[in-house]
């Protein structure tokens, strides 16, 4: 699949560290004033005993999600994410939903590769916290990053070429518009704390709209040295 890798099994990211972030999102997430749908809340018990009446977060992939693209060094690359809607492209006429929306949360010193989405166009909204810092270039034809031609971004109704590699500075309210083939990586602007962001998008499939450069993988290989506090969007249990 294009812009994957196979993930080492060496490259783990242990049960507790998950259960961890999950935690430190919540906290970031109440303390904003923010108030999350029921089955953020679903304790990996709950899932052992839920129907086909859920089904639309099985098959959508809603709720939380942690990704450390493989590497087993979620402190500096990764963030913590929660699927609150979102679509299915492949079951359009059950989940005819044509948009999604996600909160992210990355702490200081994580960074997200640079990558670009074939189908997906989305906003991505500094919610809450520090500064978030969004690289950009283009993309050449063949799918390569293009170091050289200038790049037009949109923030906030604000249309502005800039140079390629340029970070656009993302304040708390502040946001960028991210167009298909567009690269763009993220991380927090150093000294400004930790960032809750907003991502409103066209539907989301992470395990096919993803073209990172240099390839890597999305989802954490996970050890279970404790039980899981929450079950991530890619656990979830079959309808009883």
């Amino acid at each position: 699949m294009p812009g994957r890798c196979p993930l080492s099994e060496e490259n783990v990211m242990k049960r507790s560290a998950v259960n961890a972030a999950l935690r430190e999102m919540e906290t970031m997430i109440a303390s904003s004033g923010i108030s999350l749908p029921p089955f953020c809340h679903f304790t990996p018990d709950d899932w052992q005993h839920l129907g086909h009446e859920y089904d639309e977060i099985r098959d959508c992939m809603l709720g939380w999600d942690i990704t450390d693209y493989g590497m087993g060094d979620f402190d500096r690359i990764g963030f913590s994410l929660i699927t609150l809607r979102n679509g299915n492209r492949r079951m359009a006429e059950t989940y005819p939903k044509v948009y999604a929306e996600k909160l992210l949360y990355l702490k200081e010193g994580q960074y997200s590769p640079n990558h670009f989405h074939w189908f997906k166009t989305e906003d991505i909204i500094n919610r809450a916290g520090g500064n978030v810092l969004i690289r950009v270039y283009n993309s050449l034809p063949d799918e390569s990053i293009d170091y050289d031609a200038d790049v037009t971004v949109r923030t906030d109704g604000l249309c502005r070429t800039v140079p390629a590699g340029t970070q656009i500075r993302l304040q708390p309210g502040e946001s960028i518009h991210i167009h298909q083939l567009l690269y763009h990586d993220f991380t927090v602007e150093p000294g400004s704390g930790n960032v809750l962001l907003g991502e409103v998008s066209q539907c989301n499939d992470d395990n096919t709209d993803n073209r990172f450069n240099p390839p890597t993988g999305r989802f954490p290989v996970i050890e279970e040295d404790e039980p899981p506090y929450r079950l991530l969007c890619s656990e979830y249990p079959p309808a009883g």
